[in-house]
Parts: C-alpha cells; sequence; structure tokens
C-alpha cells in the first residue's frame, strides 16, 4: 500500500501548528536567564531579584520595590554545538521581553500592598509564539538547546510579617492538539477534507518565599542578621506537548473512518525546581550563594507515552546546582554583576535509541552591568538601564549512536560553547 496518504496527514497536521522549528527539554530562564541581571550572575542572584523576574524565580521579591514597573528587553543566545569537531547546531535563541509589576492593593479596602507581576517571552524577537521541534534521528541532537516556546508567567506577592514576604504566580504553557480527517486517493490527492486546531493553556504553580533576619529578629536593636537574606523558591514541572490525529480514507483500499494515526509528543520540558538561596549585604558590594535542586526523573516517565521518543528508552537523573553571584556598587549609578556555576547533566544515559539524545556537563560564568539615570526629560524616576553577557562551555562526553532499528552507527563526543547578550530597559511609576 502506498503511505503517501499518511505522511500527507502528518505533514499537514503538523504544519498547522508552526512552522519547522528547534525546540529544547529545557526553556531560556531556567537554560541561560530571564533579564540581563539574571544572565549576568547565572542566576545566582535570581531568588533575591527585585525586578519584574521575580515573578518566575521567587515572587515574594515582587514586594522589595513598591513602585510599579514596566520592563522591555532582547535576549540572543548564540550556539556553537560540534560532535567530534564538526558543528551540529548554530541556530541562535531569540527573545523580546516584555515585563509589568504593579501594586493591586488600589483596588480593595484593605490597607494591605499586594505586588502583581507579569512576564512575557516571545521567540524570535516576537515572531514565533509556538517553536515546535520534535524528532527522530540517525544523527546526534543536543537535548538542552534550541528556540524556545512562548514563556509567560503571572503572579503576585505581598508581606506576611515584618521582613517575610510570600509570593504565587503561575507559569502558562500551551498543550496544542490538531485533527486530520480526509478521503485521499493512493496518488495522494485529497477530497473531503476537515481540519481542527486548538491549543489550551496548562498552569502550574511557583511559590516563593524571602526572609530578612535582621527585620524579623533584630527589630529594637542592630545586629549581625541585619545584612543576612534568606530565599525559598519552588516551581512545578512543566511541559510544552503537541497531540496530531488523522483518520484518513483510502476509497476501494481503506474504508470509512479509515486508518487513524495518532502522534503524541513533548518538544518541551521543564523539571520541578527547589531553589534556596543566602546573601549577605556587605556595603559596598553583595554575595550570594544558591543551592538548585532539579527533578528530572518525572521525564523520564512522560516520555514512555511520547510516539516519537519513547523508543529512545532515555534515562535521567535529578541534579543539584551550585551557584555563586556579586554585585559591586561602583560610584552612585553604576552596579556590576557576575556569576558562575556548574551544571551537570541529567542525560544519565550513552545510548538513546533513534532519538541521540547529547547532552554534558558544563560551567557557565556571567558578567553584567547596570546603570541609573537619574535626570530624564518628562520622566519621574530615574531610567535604569542593563547589559548581560554568559558564556557557558560543555565539557566532552563520550556517546553511541544508534539507528531506530538498533544498528550501531558510531560514537559522538560533545564539545562546544554558547555566547548569551542580554539587554533591557526598565521605566518605573
Amino acid at each position: 500500500m502506498n503511505l503517501k496518504p499518511l505522511a500527507l496527514a502528518v505533514a499537514f497536521g503538523a504544519s498547522s501548528l508552526a512552522l519547522p522549528a528547534f525546540a529544547s527539554m529545557g526553556n531560556a530562564p531556567s537554560t541561560y536567564g530571564l533579564l540581563p541581571s539574571d544572565v549576568a550572575s547565572a542566576q545566582a542572584l535570581s531568588v533575591f531579584n527585585s525586578q519584574v523576574s521575580a515573578v518566575y524565580y521567587n515572587p515574594a521579591n515582587l514586594v522589595r520595590d513598591r513602585r510599579g514597573e514596566l520592563t522591555g528587553g532582547l535576549f540572543h543566545a548564540d550556539h556553537d554545538l560540534k560532535t567530534n569537531g564538526s558543528r551540529i547546531m548554530n541556530t541562535p535563541s531569540q527573545q523580546v521581553q516584555l515585563g509589568l509589576k504593579t501594586d493591586l492593593s488600589n483596588l480593595s479596602t484593605l490597607d494591605h500592598p499586594l505586588y502583581f507581576g507579569l512576564m512575557v517571552g516571545v521567540e524570535k524577537y516576537g515572531k514565533e509564539m509556538m517553536a515546535f521541534g520534535s524528532n527522530t534521528s540517525n544523527a546526534p541532537q543536543y537535548f538542552s538547546y534550541g528556540r524556545q516556546p512562548l514563556f509567560l508567567t503571572a503572579g503576585a506577592g505581598t508581606n506576611i510579617w515584618r521582613g517575610i514576604d510570600v509570593g504565587f504566580s503561575l507559569r502558562v504553557t500551551l498543550h496544542a492538539n490538531a485533527t486530520l480527517n480526509t478521503d485521499t486517493t493512493l496518488a495522494g490527492n485529497t477530497s473531503n477534507e476537515e481540519l481542527d486546531v486548538s491549543a489550551k493553556p496548562v498552569f502550574r504553580p511557583i511559590v516563593g518565599l524571602n526572609l530578612r533576619w535582621g527585620e524579623t529578629f533584630c527589630q529594637k536593636a542592630d545586629c549581625w542578621m541585619n545584612n543576612l537574606e534568606t530565599a525559598l523558591s519552588y516551581r512545578a514541572y512543566s511541559n510544552t506537548r503537541t497531540k496530531v490525529r488523522s483518520n484518513v480514507a483510502v476509497p476501494g483500499v481503506i474504508q470509512p473512518p479509515g486508518l487513524n494515526l495518532a502522534i503524541q509528543t513533548l518538544d518541551s520540558f521543564q523539571p520541578e525546581i527547589t531553589t534556596l538561596g543566602v546573601k549577605y549585604d556587605f556595603g559596598q558590594f553583595r554575595l550570594g550563594v544558591t543551592g538548585e535542586y532539579q527533578a528530572w526523573g518525572r521525564l523520564q516517565r512522560e516520555l514512555r507515552d511520547d510516539t516519537i521518543k519513547d523508543q529512545a528508552h532515555a534515562n535521567f537523573r535529578d541534579i543539584f546546582i551550585p551557584r555563586i553571584g556579586v554585585e559591586f556598587d561602583v560610584g552612585e549609578h553604576f552596579t556590576f554583576t557576575a556569576g558562575v556555576a556548574h551544571e551537570r547533566s541529567p542525560l544519565e544515559s550513552k545510548r538513546t535509541v533513534g532519538v541521540n539524545y547529547i547532552d554534558a556537563d558544563k560551567t557557565v560564568l556571567g558578567l553584567g552591568v547596570t546603570t541609573k539615570l537619574p535626570k530624564v526629560p518628562l520622566l519621574a524616576w530615574p531610567v535604569r538601564m542593563d547589559l548581560g553577557y554568559q558564556y557557558q562551555r560543555l565539557d566532552k562526553r563520550d556517546f553511541e549512536v544508534v539507528s531506530s532499528n538498533g544498528t550501531p552507527l558510531g560514537n559522538a563526543r560533545t564539545e562546544g560553547d554558547v555566547h548569551v547578550f542580554a539587554g533591557s530597559v526598565t521605566l518605573n511609576f
């Protein structure tokens, strides 16, 4: 039997969701950082960041700056990833980012501040809201990198007692569904086509807690805890999933309702992430240390239901990521940020049949600068401008490359690096 009608149905259904794109098992905020200050600190200081990106990293920090905030930013991650000395991936991730924070207490009769934050990121500088990509491959494909799907998070934070702030957010991901019913000839000519496409939002919680020890325990007198701050954040797992269903009837060969073909696949995944950080303010500079636990074991279970990647039988491990960041004040208007982290690969398998994922441990270095323009015509508050740079260096690691039928195709060794550039402008009101 000619299988061209089936191929046509699958291609038609998939193309209705998005143009061909690269996606990854991750997202931009957890892989690189969100705003330039997060990129520059290698996310070590993100759980203490009072900018609108706090709605993702630690919504309790929305309380820290009581002014409203409007932030716009651009993000570019340039990949130079190789195997055995040959470049296999150089497609950049490019996002435009918009953030808004405001005090909602005026909406109620309660005399208690409640701060709302919203953060949006759209790939390809705003031209691509859904990056769709999931495939088998006889060539190695990097597990963690690629263009990112739509990023959308909204939440609120408030103070519950002296020095203790809490926050709650929802991260929104899209689950897309496409159905195609058609009659076709063996030559591939279709008729009686019926196409239905939908995408539903799926909400995942983010909770955060921030404790300023001095305000809590040393309210009446100065003590060493005045400059000590602790933050705790939990982000639930999330994924971007796509389902394609088609019913193809071939008159005289396959009678109605036809041959049913169903595909379900993940094109991005973020594990449960629990982050604990400690920061101390030394006056002219601030030092932060963060430990991040990522529970990747769930992905192993979810890929069993993935009709494209289930053959891989990939194993994943939970990982712990240490991060260290520092901020230096230079004069009244400049702050420099630096950070370092070592990220272990969650991919435990060295052999993923037919999919051929590769990944490696990496070292992350960040550097950035923040400047505040104190007097800008027509504006009541200083304008904040941020620039951030991050360098990621992959370690060498060997993998076996195997075809879908189990035939060994050789070995692949990871190598390469990633350069990340980010800039933003923030207006307060």
